[in-house]
């Protein structure tokens, strides 16, 4: 394999092409002369062939140097672009920063952590992307984001779990459900519900179906959906029993349509965290989007479970 073109090389070379005089692109580059001619002699030891054509003291390029010019200049134009770039990245508050995010994230926690960040970071180029667990995971194993929202996973080698909050899944029911107006979940009639459920193939599916295995018990779903605010709807309006955190269903609880009910003596809770790459180094702005989600979740940590899972 060839080595790359020696970027000072092209540099004079370019310089060389303009002026016509080894004299001239010495004095530019604050170079000896000399060093002028066995830079370009070097150059064309590189390139294997003649560039330069010395008539007297003008120097003319040949057929094979105009067409190392073009491409020479356009090589310097885009280092001096890259350099640019990264002295503009290299300035405090300046960059981008690829975020990912649950769809329950997205609507309840990222806003406020969003407003904030921007207040820190005005001129951070910033991108959400909303996803269920496995698809947030697999975004940031193939470098599509920096950072992720979500919910804990199976140990995966290459990346790191930071925690914010753990919430607990209940019984989410109208306030006309008989559950509702007894204040208790009979177990019995926990098989025989109509469930509305989210997305089947999210982590959150996987939880329950395992919980009420253990519990010997296979709910009935009638209804799968992927949007929460749908879930909600249909449950407000008697149409079934979701499972849900009930910090997620918090307006809905304290107005009173919705009523959460814990799933039975043994708790089914999750962990919330930020995923981010194992072993790199987090940026200011990767750190501050973490220090602010531990703001943000700072309520959902310090309330007991019954109060906002």
């Amino acid at each position: 394999m060839k080595t790359p073109l020696d970027s000072r090389q092209l540099r004079a070379f370019c310089v060389l092409a303009r002026t016509g005089s080894f004299t001239e692109t010495a004095r530019d580059l604050h170079l000896t002369q000399s060093g002028i001619s066995h830079s370009m002699k070097a150059l064309e030891g590189d390139v294997g062939c003649r560039l330069l054509d010395r008539l007297g003291k003008k120097v003319l390029l040949t057929q094979a140097g105009e067409q190392l010019l073009q491409h020479a200049q356009k090589i310097l134009q885009e280092m001096e672009s890259a350099r640019e770039m990264l002295r503009r990245l290299g300035k405090r508050g300046v960059g981008r920063l690829r975020l990912g995010a649950s769809t329950t994230a997205c609507q309840h926690l990222i806003p406020t952590v969003l407003r904030e960040f921007k207040k820190k970071f005005p001129e951070h180029t910033l991108t959400l992307e909303p996803g269920d667990t496995p698809q947030l995971v697999a975004a940031r194993l193939r470098h599509g984001i920096d950072l992720a929202l979500t919910l804990e996973v199976e140990k995966e080698a290459q990346l790191e779990f930071h925690p914010l909050f753990t919430d607990e899944l209940q019984f989410i029911v109208s306030t006309q459900h008989p559950w509702a107006q007894a204040r208790r979940v009979g177990r019995a009639e926990i098989p025989r519900q109509n469930y509305i459920h989210y997305n089947k193939s999210s982590v959150t599916f996987r939880l329950i179906e395992d919980y009420f295995r253990r519990e010997q018990m296979v709910l009935n779903s009638v209804i799968e959906i992927g949007s929460m605010e749908a879930t909600k709807e249909l449950v407000r309006l008697g149409l079934g029993v979701s499972i849900l955190a009930p910090w997620i269903t918090r307006e809905e609880i304290e107005d009173g349509s919705l009523v959460a009910l814990p799933l039975g003596r043994r708790k089914l809770q999750r962990r919330w965290g930020v995923l981010h790459w194992r072993g790199k180094r987090l940026n200011l702005a990767e750190e501050t989007f973490i220090g602010l989600c531990e703001s943000a979740t700072i309520l959902l940590r310090n309330q007991p479970c019954e109060a906002h899972n």
